[in-house]
């Protein structure tokens, strides 16, 4: 078989290239140019490419790389600024996958000929109980990425391999270990790969839009401190908020981008009932149906937050409100929820929060 590997220039996507080659596939390596602008974290550095084509060359492989830094910049970078913009808290990793690399790069890879796309995600894609190919969790729990990829839908879903899912992070360093890969003892990202430390989030924005100061107001009111952006503020923080020094503990409760305020408060006032969404990802035609109004489900509104029970409520418009069997945290409008089965191993879907209450 034909295997188009993604490799990031990390010991996961390695790991992933090495077990297609022993397991006699004719593997190709391939590293997506992404990020055209400074970079210096995540996975879209020059030494990164450079990691990912001297691990190619180790395991005796193809390297190629893919020229997407257009797509990127239409489909992640610039809804990401548009998100800070308009008060969302945008989840940039899910949408480069969703984009780039189960989009773009499937797109490629089935023009070119290849029979599948592995990648090195710490998930799987399983027989689901109703019978339905599905994303499912990765043998690692610490590592599990199922929630990143829960976008993979229809014949992608036949079409994609996730290679280390059944690994846990251990195995996989201690198997690049033992085929001696350059990337065995390299660090994992953390970071969205277009923004560098050195000013971070807010140094990467004040370049590409205008900043709102604002008032921070208490729920009565009162205003206690001021922000210099509002678009660096989400629901949730606590940190960076104007505060002075010595003043109780208190969270973003609200952002109101029409009047330039930003309401705190006792964190318990986080707790919401429910949480809107829009942007529904069903992997299956019919999901929606089959995951109906009424059908309890676990559902993960984090990247690695833990699963709680909640109940689904559909709308005619297609959009979902879940209804939490207790009140939780508020996700942050911008941010994703995904929704999986009883046995919290497969996906079932997920969406983007617009609003909670």
């Amino acid at each position: 078989m034909k295997v188009l590997v993604a490799m990031s220039g990390g010991v996961d996507s390695s790991v992933a290239a090495a077990l297609l080659v022993a397991d006699g596939h004719d593997v190709t390596g391939v590293t997506m140019r992404l990020w055209g602008g400074e970079s210096d974290t995540g996975c879209c550095s020059v030494s990164d490419v450079d990691d990912a084509r001297r691990a190619a060359q180790q395991l005796g492989v193809d390297h190629l790389v893919f020229n997407f830094s257009d797509d990127f910049e239409d489909r992640v970078v610039s809804p990401y600024v548009r998100d800070h913009a308009a008060g969302r808290t945008p989840n940039p990793c899910i949408e480069c996958n969703r984009h780039l690399k189960f989009d773009r790069l499937v797109e490629r890879a089935r023009l070119l000929g290849f029979d599948a796309v592995a990648t090195g995600h710490h998930a799987r894609i399983g027989a689901a109980p109703d019978g339905f190919l599905r994303v499912a969790r990765g043998e690692d729990a610490a590592k599990d990425q199922s929630y990143v990829v829960h976008m993979l839908c229809g014949g992608d879903l036949s079409y994609v391999r996730f290679p280390i899912g059944g690994m846990t992070k251990g195995a996989v360093r201690a198997e690049a270990a033992r085929l001696g890969l350059r990337t065995a003892s390299k660090p994992d990202s953390q970071d969205v790969c277009f923004i560098g430390r050195e000013g971070g989030r807010s140094r990467f924005l004040a370049g590409r839009l205008p900043f709102t100061p604002g008032r921070v107001v208490d729920e009565g009111g009162a205003e206690v401190g001021r922000v210099e952006a509002l678009e660096l503020v989400t629901v949730g923080q606590r940190r960076g908020i104007g505060l002075a020094g010595g003043a109780p503990k208190r969270v973003v409760l609200r952002v109101d981008r029409a009047s330039a305020t930003v309401v705190v408060g006792d964190e318990r006032g986080l707790a919401r009932p429910t949480t809107a969404l829009r942007g529904l990802a069903w992997p299956h035609d019919g999901d929606a149906a089959v995951v109906g109004s009424g059908r309890e489900v676990l559902v993960q509104s984090s990247a690695h937050g833990a699963p709680v029970p909640a109940v689904l409520e559909h709308a005619p418009d297609g959009a979902v409100t879940i209804h939490w069997r207790e009140p939780q945290r508020a996700v942050a409008p911008g941010q994703t929820a995904v929704f999986y089965d009883a046995s919290n191993q497969f996906v079932l879907g997920g969406g983007v929060s617009c609003a909670t209450s």
